[in-house]
């Protein structure tokens, strides 16, 4: 059962990993101590670090990053003093040797991301976390895929292999506050375990999505400052800290050193402001994967097809992360035919 008290979230920050996707994972190990401690010292209580793919995702495929993710960890671990740091597992990206190295340096939390209809891939990093006495909290990635009942069933695979939190996980940014509500709401009837809400801002209602969350029982609420993240980034942890505290909830953090650490620290580190173009809403509206924001981009400029129409054919054919290679194969197949634009894929 939850340990929360009630009318309370915690907010999870995780600008220094999905928000890697926004700089091209090029955050030095200087930067990540320096917003660790901003972070640190409003009071959040996990902060997660890495790659922005997760661990061991630092490739030719992903993205080489500017350093390693244990260097990344113990720049974190090196600068907080009250935080937990957490570093994500994806099942086929990292490994459970590269999660021993992240023990090594210094995390205390894992969190294992699995695609919505394949809780059982995350069984075995899971109880070997648990063994290794790291907090647990897991994804349900493009929880939009599946409908509310349906996606509980995943959960109580998660609970049963001794999850601690269990997250609703927006990762296109394809719900609206009422989905995002439904869906929370079946997983807090079915297991036992805490809940989170990982939301995206693809459709501009991130925050609103949080909100909803909260309301029907998600205690973990993830964020990142400006709302740094993969496409149209995520909920902004500041303006959430804001948003809960107006709604009459319990967040124990300083909102305005959140702020100052946005403003004065992660500002001036950001390539352009996290905006929803035409891209990032179309990829939300589209139902797909926000880490293939910046590949179709490069797809539609190769083959000379507008993003939107690689976007909403990749939305159609419904796929998943890890199938970043069909962002080629669809901008090559729309570029050598004449073609109608596709339908959005129902979400």
């Amino acid at each position: 059962m939850s340990t929360h008290p009630l009318g309370a979230v915690t907010l999870v920050d995780t600008t220094l990993r999905d928000g890697m996707s926004s700089v091209s994972h090029q955050f030095t190990p200087e930067n990540v101590a320096a917003i660790a401690a901003g972070l640190d010292r409003a009071g959040v209580k996990t902060i997660e670090v890495a790659h922005g793919i997760g661990l061991g995702a630092s490739s030719i495929q992903y993205g080489f990053a500017a350093a390693t993710d244990p260097d990344y960890v113990r720049a974190a671990v090196d600068a907080v003093e009250n935080a937990d740091i957490a570093a994500l597992y994806v099942p086929g990206i990292a490994t459970l040797p590269e999660l021993g190295k992240a023990i090594d340096a210094g995390i205390k939390t894992v969190r294992v991301a699995v695609h919505c209809t394949e809780a059982d891939c995350g069984q075995q990093p899971i109880e070997w976390a648990k063994e290794q006495g790291l907090t647990v909290m897991t994804f349900l990635m493009m929880s939009h895929k599946l409908e509310p009942d349906a996606l509980a069933e995943q959960a109580v695979k998660l609970d049963s292999y001794g999850a601690d939190v269990v997250y609703v996980v927006d990762s296109a940014g394809a719900m609206v506050p009422a989905q995002a509500a439904a869906r929370v709401a079946a997983l807090r009837s079915a297991i036992d375990a805490d809940l989170g809400f990982h939301a995206h801002n693809n459709l501009g209602v991130g925050i609103a999505n949080a909100l909803a969350a909260a309301d029907n029982g998600a205690t973990f609420i993830d964020g990142s400052l400006r709302g740094l993240g993969a496409s149209a980034g995520n909920a902004q942890t500041e303006v959430l800290a804001a948003a809960f505290d107006r709604a009459g909830w319990q967040t124990d953090v300083d909102l305005f050193e959140l702020i100052d650490t946005a403003e004065h620290i992660v500002a001036p580190l950001m390539k352009e402001p996290q905006i929803v173009d035409e891209t990032a809403l179309v990829l939300g509206y589209a139902g797909v994967y926000s880490t293939f924001f910046h590949p179709t981009k490069r797809a539609a400029k190769k083959f000379g097809v507008p993003t939107r129409d690689i976007l909403l054919e990749l939305g159609k054919r419904g796929v998943i992360g890890g199938q970043e290679d069909m962002i080629i194969d669809v901008a090559s197949e729309l570029a050598g035919r004449t073609y109608e634009t596709p339908a959005v894929a129902a979400v």
